[in-house]
């Protein structure tokens, strides 16, 4: 449980520090008349309005690669942009015509664009935190067991972390690390090749799960459980079962 809450916290330091320092940027700057607001309101105005973005943001950015692989990734990012300032105009919209004492109506359209602009520079602001993270993740603290195969499909702040286990959803794969998971549009018999060089191994023909991640193991009948250090349980098989036994896991 310990775990998993420090895994959680790891999780959400950087974009809950991203949103603040950004929403406070742009409440201290004030634009677009926001600045009539007052402060706390236009504080919380920027704040709330770039965690909303950070939201939708992240669900296009985690959707996009998996209904469009071959997609670049900068058109990840524009696509972000674009979408995000769709909600939010009617967000901002709808705050607007409340604050306004007649309720008069607003030029959405215009808005859309204002949106866009703050939208554009907080995915900058992402795109620029994102490269600088997986350059010093290149430059050398990424794991070298672990192949360029799957390394380069699982999101930046995973690319360096430790996999405790796999298990494939259909077409897809879930990755499991130390930091969090991720799902990929990935063959689990390709990720089990790139993860050669790591500790771990097959338990079922839908699992791999890497050896320093068991934390418990329970057997009976040729079968197995294997309780992971994260509460995951990953099946053992009948036909990975001895070769699991031969090698100690057992």
């Amino acid at each position: 449980m310990t775990q998993t809450l420090l895994t959680l916290a790891r999780n959400c330091a950087r974009p809950v520090i991203m949103v603040l320092g950004i929403g406070t940027f742009l409440a201290v700057l004030g634009p677009f008349g926001s600045y009539t607001f007052g402060w706390p309101m236009v504080w919380l105005y920027w704040t709330g309005f770039i965690a909303l973005g950070g939201v939708i943001g992240y669900a296009v950015g985690h959707f996009t690669p998996l209904w469009f692989p071959q997609a670049p990734r900068w058109l990840v990012y524009v696509a972000s942009a674009m979408v995000v300032s769709i909600p939010i105009t009617a967000a901002v919209s709808w705050v607007n015509v409340m604050a306004s004492d007649q309720g008069a109506p607003v030029n959405v359209a215009f808005i859309y664009g204002l949106v866009l602009v703050i939208s554009g520079f907080a995915t900058s602001v992402v795109y620029v935190v994102d490269r600088l993270t997986e350059d010093a993740a290149v430059s050398g603290v990424a794991p070298a067991q672990v192949g360029a195969a799957l390394i380069d499909k699982l999101p930046v702040k995973l690319k360096t972390a430790q996999i405790c286990s796999m298990s494939a959803e259909d077409h897809y794969l879930r990755v499991r690390t130390d930091r969090g998971e991720a799902l990929i549009l990935m063959r689990l018999s390709d990720a089990v090749t790139a993860c050669d060089g790591l500790d771990g191994a097959r338990t079922h023909r839908s699992w791999w799960v890497a050896r320093a991640a068991v934390e418990d193991i329970r057997k009976s009948d040729g079968r197995g459980v294997l309780v992971l250090k994260d509460g995951v349980e990953a099946p053992v098989s009948r036909t990975y079962y001895p070769a699991l036994r031969d090698a100690g896991w057992f």
